[in-house]
């Protein structure tokens, strides 16, 4: 069973730049699809993005198209989810998994506690 860890979330203003990344220490993630899927308080889980193992392919929710953007290292063991121009509504715990959450939610196997991003002036 992965376990997943989130860092890199924060306080940013509108307009502004995260970088989350993903990690599992002990783990090989080259060998796995990751994904990103976020949850605000009150509201119903929303996939993000995704990443093939090797990179070859991504895919992205509507909402952040053209804003997030999804990568990784493998030889640093870990996955990013560089995200430009947050607005408001972006606001949400943001958690990795296995899988790809744009597809859905149900097949995920695993995912971590999640770190905060709040976007605000």
């Amino acid at each position: 069973q992965l376990r997943l860890v989130e860092s890199g979330g924060g306080l940013v203003q509108p307009g502004g730049s995260l970088r989350l990344s993903c990690t599992a220490p002990g783990f090989t993630l080259g060998y796995y699809v990751i994904g990103w899927f976020r949850q605000a308080p009150g509201k119903e889980r929303e996939g993000i993005a995704c990443i093939s193992s090797t990179s070859s392919n991504t895919n992205y929710a509507d909402p952040v198209k053209g804003r997030f953007t999804i990568s990784r290292d493998n030889s640093k063991n870990t996955v990013y989810l560089q995200m430009d121009s947050l607005k408001s509504e972006d606001t949400a715990v943001y958690h990795c998994a296995q899988g790809c959450p744009v597809y859905g939610l149900a097949h995920l196997n695993s995912w971590g506690q999640g770190t905060q991003v709040t976007v605000s002036s």
